[in-house]
């Protein structure tokens, strides 16, 4: 049977590291957990655990401090977990027979199911999504980007049946957008992966100054010829909506009709609804809502075409003096809701 090495990084996480490291006592043979400067009980806790603590001083790069744990490793494989996920004892015994299956079948990466996206309000549109979590040791795998860092190989892999409950217990939100700024700041690439994951969790998380400190970011990129037409519209949809936060007609419709050139997303739709509701210009706003609810597909923020835009349209209908209307909207918002959660 191979072995496997537990690596992670830690700061601050004394309320959930235990039920994590509990979670996989029995089935990882080594425990590293690299800790970034931790304030609370978390390197204690660690070591109540079973685990080797080691302290790295944090440079700001998500991969520098991941590619320090795993350079600690020694066993066959590498699972690398966060401090806000815990296996069930379900998913232990499927972790188990992976750990008895892998050495037969020259597997270099297993990825497997990240579940409870949606219930915590994290900044990806899926509930449960495959992700690398299982590294063969012996292979030479880099961490790359400076914030949501992943590995960049090109490597043999295999998806299992392995579900990580994941439970956040707070936003990072600020802390990732600052992170990207800083690399922008420090002329740092920011690939085609990051570029969605940046305006993604604008979408989902940022704040109004957030968008202003990101739109010259995005304008460049819808000049940019090596920007895919995904990146353009990405691109396109901050600087519409710092454009409805600074009442900038402008430049709403002229990145509107950039966005217009190809299949409007739900999300420009949405900020054109927004930008009328604010002028009070009610039947224009119900218009947009509605094209972002029924005619279009959101790009970042799944919810800009599910429940969000049905709400809107039931406020819009409340304020027309259309109660049934607005009724209508606020339950069909909620089953859609109901439905992507289940």
């Amino acid at each position: 049977m191979v072995t496997i090495s537990l690596c992670m990084i830690v700061k601050n996480e004394e309320a959930c590291l235990g039920t994590c490291l509990k979670s996989l006592q029995g089935i990882v043979d080594e425990m590293i957990v690299v800790d970034t400067g931790s304030t609370d009980r978390t390197k204690e806790i660690a070591r109540e655990n079973g685990a080797t603590v080691y302290d790295f001083e944090w440079t700001g790069d998500f991969s520098d401090a991941r590619n320090y744990s795993f350079s600690l490793a020694k066993c066959d494989y590498i699972y690398a977990a966060d401090a806000d996920e815990e296996l069930d004892e379900d998913n232990r015994k499927r972790f188990l027979k992976l750990k008895g299956d892998i050495d037969e079948l020259n597997i270099d990466i297993v990825q497997m199911y990240y579940c409870n996206q949606l219930a915590f309000n994290t900044v990806y549109n899926y509930d449960r999504e495959l992700r690398p979590k299982l590294f063969k040791r012996i292979r030479t795998f880099k961490w790359v980007d400076p914030i949501h860092e992943m590995v960049s190989l090109d490597p043999v892999i295999c998806n299992s049946d392995v579900e990580i409950i994941h439970r956040p217990r707070e936003n990072h939100a600020g802390r990732d957008l600052a992170s990207f700024r800083k690399a922008i700041s420090e002329g740092r690439a920011i690939s085609n992966r990051l570029h969605g994951m940046y305006a993604r969790e604008l979408f989902l998380a940022g704040t109004d100054d957030d968008f202003i400190k990101a739109k010259e970011f995005f304008a460049a990129s819808v000049k940019d010829n090596n920007r895919s037409i995904d990146e353009v519209k990405q691109a396109c949809c901050v600087v519409a909506h710092a454009a409805v936060i600074e009442d900038d007609a402008e430049t709403l419709l002229k990145y509107t009709l950039k966005d217009a050139i190809t299949d409007m997303s739900s999300e420009m739709c949405y900020d054109l609804g927004d930008y009328y509701y604010k002028k009070r210009d009610l039947d224009e706003a119900v218009i947009w809502y509605f094209n972002a609810a029924y005619e279009c597909t959101s790009i970042l923020d799944i919810k800009k075409s599910r429940e969000l835009p049905r709400l809107a349209l039931a406020r819009c209908y409340r304020e027309l003096g259309n109660e049934e209307q607005a009724r209508d909207y606020e339950r069909e918002a909620q089953q859609v809701a109901d439905n992507y959660i289940e």
